[in-house]
This record gives structure tokens, sequence and C-alpha cells, in this order.
């Protein structure tokens, strides 16, 4: 604290300042503010966390979704799942995580037809690499009964991305799409995390990494389908008993 009763960082200590906001989250006053923000704009956590009860049932009633309505979620309430999951922690407060979403199924089926010509080509060239074979079927597929096994049809997707020189890349995509997916479903919107779109985007037909813009120093953390879900879970399931190592 200053002489007059204010609090401050000291000079010395400054650079060491990760931008946190701590110290504005655990003012009960409202009486602390940095960076020009104002708390009085923060949301009061007081009263304000879910019932653990149904917090429960989200996360165990969650279920992977892959039937889709085809018809587009209206653009506030993504771009709200979008800012809220971004909250989502990272390693040493870096906040370096990318969200690129294709906020359309007319986006999505573009990014889809890009990337089923790389595919097809690397089929007929008898270039797919070992252990990726089985996406010869995925292209038989399609061009056969048109049917889109990578995407799913869904309506959007979200791939996390982030530099791959911040402290923790990769743990860091993977919690903020865990955040986006509990949100998501809690406002009734369906999601599936999708490593067949991640394979063939980063690994297969790397130029689609170009036309989405993602950077080329950033690691792709994973890839998530989602939409409005044309299917309808009743219950949770029952797993477990979970795998528990008491240590010491």
């Amino acid at each position: 604290m200053e002489e007059d009763g204010y609090p401050f960082i000291p000079v010395d200590k400054e650079a060491l300042c990760i931008k946190c906001q701590h110290c504005l989250a655990i003012c009960p006053t409202e009486s602390v503010s940095i960076f020009g923000l104002d708390p009085a704009n923060s949301r009061s956590v007081v009263g304000g966390f879910p019932d653990p009860d149904k917090l429960e049932i989200l996360i165990k009633g969650r279920r992977s979704v892959r039937r889709y309505k085809h018809e587009n979620i209206a653009p506030a309430l993504l771009q709200k799942l979008l800012e809220v999951a971004w909250h989502a922690p990272t390693g040493v407060n870096s906040r370096k995580v990318c969200f690129t979403v294709l906020d359309s199924k007319e986006k999505v089926a573009q990014l889809r037809d890009e990337v089923m010509v790389g595919l097809v080509r690397l089929v007929k060239e008898n270039v797919l690499p070992q252990g990726m074979e089985f996406f010869a079927n995925f292209v038989r597929i399609w061009e056969d009964r048109h049917i889109d096994v990578i995407f799913r049809g869904a309506p959007h997707l979200l791939i996390a991305s982030a530099p791959m020189n911040v402290a923790s890349p990769m743990p860091d995509c993977m919690i903020s799409l865990s955040y986006f997916e509990l949100f998501a479903q809690s406002n009734g919107i369906g999601t599936v995390w999708n490593g067949l779109a991640k394979s063939a985007i980063n690994d297969l037909v790397p130029e689609t990494r170009h036309l989405l813009g993602i950077p080329d120093d950033h690691l792709i953390g994973y890839v998530m389908a989602f939409g409005k879900p044309a299917v309808h879970y009743f219950r949770t399931v029952q797993h477990g008993p979970a795998l528990i190592h008491r240590a010491l």
C-alpha cells in the first residue's frame, strides 16, 4: 500500500505481472482497478455458480453429437459461446488460444469440398500416410453415397490453435474446447471432438490451414464440430468405477 492508502505494484515487480486480474477479482468492494478495467463491469460470482447437482448432470450427460439440423446457430449465441469459452485457463495466463470458427453451413461445406479434393488426390496417387489408409473409405462413401463422414454434416466447425512458443499450447487448446463444449451443451448446442477433421486439415491436406488462415507458427490443438442437434439423449450413462490411485 502507498502512503495514501492505495494499492500499487512496485516498479521492480511490474515485469512479473501476468495480467491474471486476481487483484481485481478478489476485492470485495470493487475498489481495485488494473489495466484501466472497471470492476463494475465484471459479473459477481457471489451466489452465481451453478447448482452442483445440475453441473454433475451436465458433465455426466454430455454426449457426442454426430447428427445435426441443417441450420446455423444465431450469430449472437455463437459469439457468446466463443467469448465465454475463451476465458478458459492457459499456462502462465498467456491467453494466446485462437478460435478459428466456420460460422455457417456454407463455409463448412466449402472446407469439406476442399478437403475432399485433396483426399481424392492422395487416394488416386496411393500416397496416404501409413496408418491413415482408412481415409480412402471416407472418400469412397462421399463419392458413392454423398455421406460426409469427416465433418458429419455439422453446420459449424471450431479449430483451437496456439503459438508453439507459449508455455503449454496443446493443453491450452484442449482446455478451451472443453469449456466451449460444456457451455455449448448447456445452451442446447451439440458438439463432437473431431479427430478426423483435425487429421485431414493438419496432416493430410495441410494447404487447408492456409485457406483457413491458421498461422504457420500455431499448433492445432483439436477440432470440434457443433450445431443444433438432430438427436437428443434422455439420461446419463453409467461409467465407472473411476480409476483412482491414492498416492503416498
